[in-house]
């Protein structure tokens, strides 16, 4: 992906900012975006396998998943 960025330099020479066109920012946030979807995804997974592995443990009644269905 070739992209035309521009670096912002203070007087020291040392880069203080960088632009990109707006086409290439709103194809940065979609992907930021769906990186953050998966990554919720996968939390939210491993919480529930946690969960599931804690329900195996315990020795106290379970709720079934009709159970748990029309609770909803």
């Amino acid at each position: 992906m070739k992209m035309a960025i521009q670096y912002l330099n203070d007087s020291h020479g040392t880069t203080q900012a960088v632009q990109l066109p707006i086409s290439e920012w709103e194809k940065i946030l979609g992907k930021i975006k769906r990186y953050e979807q998966t990554f919720k995804l996968k939390s939210d997974l491993q919480e529930a396998f946690d969960q599931v592995s804690s329900m195996k443990k315990s020795k106290g009644k379970k709720q079934t998943l009709n159970e748990f269905l029309d609770g909803l």
